[in-house]
This record gives C-alpha cells, structure tokens and sequence, in this order.
C-alpha cells in the first residue's frame, strides 16, 4: 500500500526520495526490517497471550533428553511468522504482481489449515488434530489453485532464445534482435531448469509427446500433479523437521534467502541475461514477499531457540513448507528443491523409510526391525546423545552447504 502512496507522490510532486520506492531492493530491505521488528517485538506480545490463554504443547513420552522439560511452552507461534511476513508485503510490495498474490494466497491457505490442526489439538483436547486426509485435501487444493494460475494466467511466462519461432507452439509474442540475428520469445510454455546441463530448460509438454501433434495442449495434465505433489511433499518435510527448538526455522531461513537470490536474478533481465537463465518477468516483485518471510523467519527464532520459548505449531511448519514449494515453482527451480531443500527431504525420507522397512520386517520375521534408532532423523541423533542445539546447528550447517550447491547450478553446467 505504501508502494502505491509513494509511486503517486513521485509522479505527482516529484517528492525527493519517493523515486526509491521504485528500486526492488530498497523495498526488500524496508521489508526484511519490517518483518524482523514485527516478529521480535510484537512476536512476545503474541506469546504471552498464547501463555494468557494455556495453549501450551502437550509432549509425547519419547524418552528424550529435556523433552518433559517442554511441556506447557506456547504452540501456534505459525502466527508470528505470518503477521511479520504478511504486513511489510501488503504495505511494500506491488499487490497486483501475480507471483505475489500466489504467496500470499497460499500463506493465508496453508496458515489456515495448520491453525485449524492446532486449535484442535488444543481447545478440543484433541490429540490427533485435523484428521491427515483433510490435510492432504487442503494441500491438493493449494495445488490445483497454483498449477491452474501457472497454467493459465497470461502474466506468468518466460523470456527465452530460439533459433526458428515458426517452429515454437504457444509463443505469446517474438522479439528479434537483428544485430545478431537471435530470436527472443516471450513463452507460455511450462518450462522448469534441470540442474547441471548444458541445455537445461525442460518443458513438461515433452513427457507426454506422445499424445500427437496437439500435445502441447495437455501439459496442464502433467503439470499440475506434479505441483500437488511438489506442495505435497515440502510443507510434510516441514512439518518433520519442525521438531527440536529452531530447526525448522534456521533450515527455512536459509532456503528462503537462496530463493530470493534467484527470484531477483531470474526477474531482472540483465542479470538473467549474464547469468544465461530464463528471464521470467514479474518474479522479482517475489523478492519482497521473501525477504520478509526470512525476517519474519529470523525473528521468530529468537524465541524458538534452545530453550525455545515458543514452538510454531502446525500453524508455522506447513505455511513454511507451502511457501518455499510455490517460490521454487514459481522461478522454475522446483527440479533443485530435493537438493536446496535437502534436510527436509532426509527428514521425510527417514521416516518412509523407517516406517516401511518395519512393517517389511515384521511381516518377513515377525518382528519390526528399524533402520534409525528413531524417526525423524534428528530424534535418531538425540536418541546417540547429542545435544539438541548441536543437532540444530549442524543441520542448518549442511543447510547452508546445499544452498552453496544450489547456487552454484547458475553456472555450473
């Protein structure tokens, strides 16, 4: 809102300073300022009325070192989170950039399933919380609501090189530049990056070029599943990883910042350009949205450290996870979340894993047998003795190692 009060003062009264509304990084940095004041400051006004109301976190007996210890501490800090992110991206951001309306569509979706998990587990002494099929069904939603705006909205393309445009189906408009002889496409094609090539832009229509010479038609029935499943996928690996005192939110932190890095990039022509990547207009504006969302992330932290004076709930975990699936989907770096996003994935897979070599075993000789002490992979390592502060910073330590790696897929191919 205020990008629109100061964008009229500086055409109006050509107001000194009002000009630097205009530039995406001073209103990324107003935004992560914002978010950081927000989530510190009015984040503990937030968890005493949590305190106030007794929404503490019952713990399961576990076994685990300082577990007990946890019992009664607030649940449901998910809000801080998104009060911090949502208030600097309504007043700094542009509101009608598609790519923004989509985080904050699903930030408002998913946030609102999490707190219908927690107020249940709460206030109705339920235990199990939204039944897992109703979150799976709001997750499916998102999905469909995402993959259908990708699809068919006529602001989301990409800009890319071609040698023959006669040759190119769903072309939205062709610029060339004589100098030397090179054709620029404004596409609507689902592309996404395949990381480590060469040629590394892959449209989805080609996994179902089969289907004839129209093929190209249907891609929305290969596209979309695999956004459902990709939002699926990362807000579950969250919602594991969200279980010792700032694990979830450091490791997102770090995603989120690496996300920004190609949300900007990938929005801003020259540097996509430099870089040899799909310009994809508009995805800069996502810049604000993310930094305030990592300082909303950072500020939350500094009440959910060890001893963690709140806990983010369901509330937090699957708006996080919902959050930094869309960004990757939305710069076409969703093909790199299994590595950008590593922890979570060794988190979910530890108790696939778990689950499923324990059944086999029991089946086979009648008693389960386990891979890891015990699922999700960082209860494994409380389990050995470790220390859950050291836990936490040597899961964000590899974090910051596969967003190393992540970045470096700019040009390393």
């Amino acid at each position: 809102m205020l990008y629109y009060l100061f964008e009229y003062l500086d055409k109006t009264y050509d107001l000194p300073g009002t000009g630097l509304f205009n530039f995406i990084t001073f209103r990324a940095i107003l935004a992560v300022i914002l978010s950081l004041f927000i989530a510190t400051v009015y984040g503990k006004k937030i968890i005493n009325y949590l305190q106030k109301k007794q929404v503490g976190e019952s713990i399961r007996d576990l076994g685990l070192e300082g577990q007990n210890e946890k019992a009664g501490t607030p649940t449901m800090g998910g809000i801080i989170i998104i009060l911090a992110t949502l208030v600097p991206v309504l007043l700094f951001a542009k509101l009608e950039n598609i790519y923004v309306i989509l985080l904050i569509v699903t930030t408002v979706w998913m946030g609102t399933i999490g707190f219908i998990d927690d107020y249940i587990k709460k206030f109705k002494n339920d235990k199990q919380g939204l039944p897992g099929k109703f979150k799976v069904i709001g997750q499916i939603g998102l999905g469909l609501f995402v993959g259908a705006t990708m699809y068919l909205h006529p602001d989301i393309i990409v800009q890319r090189t071609i040698e023959n445009p006669e040759t190119e189906t769903q072309i939205t408009e062709v610029i060339a530049k004589e100098s030397t002889n090179t054709f620029y496409v404004k596409d609507k094609a689902m592309l996404t990056t395949i990381p480590f090539v060469k040629e590394n832009e892959f449209n989805y229509a080609e996994l179902i070029s089969w289907a004839g010479e129209n093929y190209k038609s249907y891609v929305w029935l290969i596209f979309i599943p695999i956004v459902i499943f990709i939002i699926t996928a990362v807000s579950n690996g969250a919602n594991l990883t969200d279980g010792i005192d700032g694990l979830a939110a450091g490791t997102s932190a770090i995603i989120g910042l690496t996300l920004a890095l190609f949300a900007w990039v990938s929005g801003n022509v020259i540097f996509a350009d430099y870089l040899n990547i799909m310009y994809i207009p508009n995805t800069g504006e996502m810049t604000i949205f993310i930094t305030a969302f990592v300082g909303a992330l950072i500020g939350f932290l500094w009440y959910n450290t060890y001893p963690a004076q709140v806990f983010m709930g369901d509330t937090g975990s699957l708006t996080i996870g919902g959050i930094i699936a869309v960004i990757a989907i939305a710069v076409r770096k969703e093909l790199l979340i299994p590595i950008l996003c590593g922890i979570f994935l060794m988190e979910n897979l530890s108790v696939v894993l778990q689950v499923s070599w324990f059944k086999y075993t029991k089946k086979k000789f009648g008693e389960g047998r386990r891979i890891f002490r015990m699922s999700p992979l960082h209860h494994h390592y409380q389990i050995k003795g470790f220390h859950e502060s050291k836990i936490v910073t040597r899961f964000w330590i590899v974090g910051i190692f596969l967003a190393i790696i992540t970045i470096v897929t700019l040009k390393i191919r």
